[in-house]
């Protein structure tokens, strides 16, 4: 007789089980009206009491299985036979086994939630650190490598990863005398637990398991996120909408170029713009920090502002007339035009293109013409295109492709020399500019007059929110004081928002 692999009797078991809960309710639907099995303790509660007993056993035993292969598996792990590598997700039809998946990956995200390390484990280890320090160096306390084994020995084995030689060598920077600054190791042992929370947050709204989020998922976490940022609780609920809706279109018009209408969950975890989110849970940004931040409360309602004023016959919608009006009204037509053609597909596939010097006159020679509308000197075409090039330095000499903007670093500033001509006449202006940066200032003074009258007319109005599910997953908070002194935990602050993914790899 043939062994039946896990799944086999996982499945065996399952169906099994469903059965026999059939044939309890089938007899309880026999016995009469008074007989009430909902407290348990009739059959079928009995059954349920059973089920879950057995399933328990049967995973144990199965992960078991998992884990030790037998003795004909391990034979047969040869060259020769290539073990199984990919499981296909089982059909939505499947109702089993689409159960069992769930369930597994539902007591998956809880045993790591488990083991992740507390605000009190990290209390924990930063006293550690700085009693244990080796020496101190321009008021910066450095630990050695013996001294680092000591710590994560005394720390125990919950914080035994975070102890390793390959950690330590990865954050170590060349000290003449082989020690790393302790603030590194708290802000990387800080800056980890931080993307581990992370990521099972993000989890939880992965309804496929598959490592990706579809918009809808995405809007969920955000809309989940925002009580526990304290830098919008001044928000009404008629207006999470809106910001759920900004917030997850930043996200996916750059982690999704091709528009796939899903982005995956380690890319949002490596890029900015989550940092710059989750940034909103310290209640003391300054205004000045607010403004910069995209997601901040008043940028939400500067754009909200701004939309209404564009949307002159308020059916949501910008038409190419409407969207003219942006800014300062300097946009120019061609550029417009283009941007209601971006959605141009080709067999299924977006073809991103470059930029060459007939797409470099193409965007210009409307920039020419607003130029000689409003009085202002003619600029050769030949000078703004060796500038741009110049300026950029593409890998091929006669085409600029994204690649090439995101690599100079100019990239804002050629898109706004060919797009808008307030921005080529700063550009063209700049030495003059920065010699009197008066005329700058009036002119950031006029716009703000009018982003703050667009604001004045934009009070929010309608619209409601329906509750969505659990699960928004927790973050890290501020674990800045660590048990220290101020001085401590301001390098350490640092160097966590410093700290890249790949950093953590």
């Amino acid at each position: 007789m043939a062994t039946m692999s896990w799944e086999q009797r996982l499945q065996q078991f399952v169906e099994a089980k469903g059965s026999s809960t059939s044939d309890d309710d089938d007899d309880g639907d026999g016995g009469g009206d008074d007989g009430d099995c909902g407290d348990g303790a009739g059959p079928s509660g009995a059954v349920s009491a059973a089920l879950e007993a057995d399933v328990e056993q049967m995973t144990a035993q199965c992960i078991a299985d998992w884990h030790t292969p037998t003795a004909a598996a391990a034979a047969a792990s040869t060259y020769q036979h290539i073990p199984r590598f990919y499981r296909k997700c089982p059909d939505e039809n499947d109702a089993v086994r689409m159960r069992v998946r769930e369930e597994a990956r539902a007591r998956h995200v809880q045993r790591l939630s488990k083991e992740m390390l507390t605000n009190s484990d990290l209390d924990v280890v930063w006293a550690l650190l700085q009693r244990q320090y080796s020496s101190q160096e321009n008021e910066e306390k450095m630990i050695n490598f013996d001294d680092f084994v000591r710590v994560g020995q005394e720390a125990g084995e919950k914080f035994s990863s975070y102890f390793t030689p390959m950690v330590y060598a990865k954050l170590y920077q060349q000290d003449p005398r082989g020690r790393l600054p302790i603030s590194r190791l708290y802000a990387y042992i800080m800056r980890k637990v931080w993307l581990q929370q992370t990521r099972i947050g993000l989890s939880l709204f992965d309804t496929h398991g598959t490592g990706v989020l579809l918009e809808v998922d995405f809007e969920n976490y955000i809309l989940e996120l925002i009580p526990t940022l304290p830098q919008l609780n001044g928000l009404e609920d008629s207006f999470y909408s809106f910001f759920v809706c900004t917030a997850v279109r930043k996200f996916f018009f750059f982690l999704d170029p091709l528009r796939t209408g899903k982005v995956k969950v380690q890319d949002i975890m490596s890029c900015k713009f989550l940092d710059e989110l989750l940034q909103l849970r310290d209640d003391k940004l300054t205004a000045d920090q607010q403004r910069c931040n995209w997601f901040s409360a008043p940028h939400a309602l500067r754009v909200y502002g701004q939309y209404l004023a564009l949307d002159l016959d308020h059916n949501g919608m910008l038409s190419k007339q409407e969207l003219m009006g942006y800014g300062t009204g300097t946009l120019s037509p061609v550029f417009v035009d283009r941007v209601f053609d971006e959605c141009l597909t080709y067999e299924g596939e977006m073809n991103l293109g470059y930029i060459d010097m007939f797409s470099v006159y193409y965007f210009f020679k409307d920039i020419q013409r607003m130029l000689e509308a409003h009085g202002q000197p003619m600029v050769q075409f030949e000078d703004v295109k060796d500038e741009i090039f110049d300026m950029v330095k593409p890998v091929d000499s006669l085409k600029i492709t994204l690649e090439d903007l995101l690599r100079c670093g100019q990239g804002d500033t050629v898109i706004s020399l060919l797009i808008d001509l307030k921005g080529f006449w700063l550009y063209e202006n700049r030495e003059q500019l920065a010699a009197d940066p008066s005329q700058l200032d009036a002119e950031d003074e006029d716009d703000d007059e009018v982003d703050d009258m667009e604001l004045a007319s934009s009070v929010p109005s309608g619209g409601h929110v329906g509750n969505q599910g659990d699960g928004a997953g927790g973050h890290v908070g501020n674990h800045g004081d660590g048990g220290g002194d101020s001085q401590d935990v301001l390098p350490v602050e640092r160097e966590f928002r410093e700290m890249s993914v790949e950093d953590l790899e």
